[in-house]
């Protein structure tokens, strides 16, 4: 069989078969599926203890709120916690998939795991998918070297800073910062400040919206503070309640009852004596 007959697969590279198909499928006019994205605002500071990371609870589809109480504080390791904005999905299978090779990596070493390995670990992934994995992640933790703050962009760049702001409010979150932020901040006066700016994004933002998530990471101790705040409160509860039927009504019922039934068949080749 001459070599040309044989379908060698290609070496190497990046494969964008289905992203030439999506775009043919796209100007045949087959859209594409919906997905869930978390129009977000997440934030974390440096204070005088540790690092401390805030983010809202609105998940969005398209303009529709699809889940108004999800939680966008991902575990990475014990010291190590990351938010996570853009596509739902992909914010939880990098995290997730991270968070697991972080265990390995302390189960090997019998080490705490340290920030810089898990930025490493998550820029590596996203830049090997150049920005197709929608996640960008804001990672913060505490470890034997000290508090650590880094910003990762969904194509793998990343940023360390005392402050930083992602997602789609991270504008007004970012003014709250500048305007407010300084070195050796206190616990108290750290939650407040990432408070204020998770309720700017709220507030400013359609793609952010519901309670404020907070997790507080020292050394040798987090905190994590499910719904530490929530700015947006049911303004109108019926006063005679809700009533609901218990089951849906029978209109008719009718019983056929079931005859069995057995064909007997004559003739065919008589058996061989």
């Amino acid at each position: 069989m001459s070599k040309s007959a044989i379908d060698v697969p290609s070496q190497g590279g990046f494969s964008f078969d289905l992203c030439r198909r999506n775009d043919m499928l796209a100007k045949k006019g087959v859209g594409l599926p919906s997905f869930l994205k978390t129009g977000t605002t997440i934030v974390g500071l440096i204070f005088q203890d540790g690092v401390i990371l805030g983010a809202d609870t609105r998940a969005t589809e398209g303009p529709i709120v699809a889940d108004k109480n999800c939680e966008k504080i991902h575990y990475m390791a014990p010291n190590i916690y990351c938010c996570g904005a853009g596509t739902a999905a992909d914010t939880e299978a990098v995290t997730d998939m991270v968070s697991s090779q972080l265990q390995l990596h302390r189960y090997h070493t019998g080490r705490e795991s340290r920030v810089v390995t898990a930025l490493t670990l998550l820029k590596k992934h996203l830049f090997s998918y150049q920005g197709h994995v929608s996640a960008a992640l804001v990672l913060g933790g505490v470890d034997i070297t000290g508090p650590h703050l880094h910003t990762i962009y969904p194509h793998g760049s990343t940023d360390t800073l005392p402050f930083a702001t992602m997602g789609s409010g991270s504008l007004a979150a970012m003014a709250m910062f500048e305007s407010n932020y300084k070195e050796g901040l206190t616990r108290d006066e750290g939650i407040k400040l990432v408070v204020d700016a998770i309720c700017s994004g709220i507030f400013n933002d359609l793609g952010s919206g519901s309670n404020v998530d907070v997790c507080v990471i020292t050394k040798g101790h987090k905190e994590y503070l499910r719904n530490h705040l929530l700015p947006n409160p049911r303004t109108f509860v019926s006063s005679k309640g809700y009533t609901f039927t218990k089951k849906t009504e029978v209109l008719s019922t009718k019983i056929i009852p079931l005859k069995e039934r057995v064909e007997v068949t004559e003739g065919g080749d008589a058996m061989e004596e």
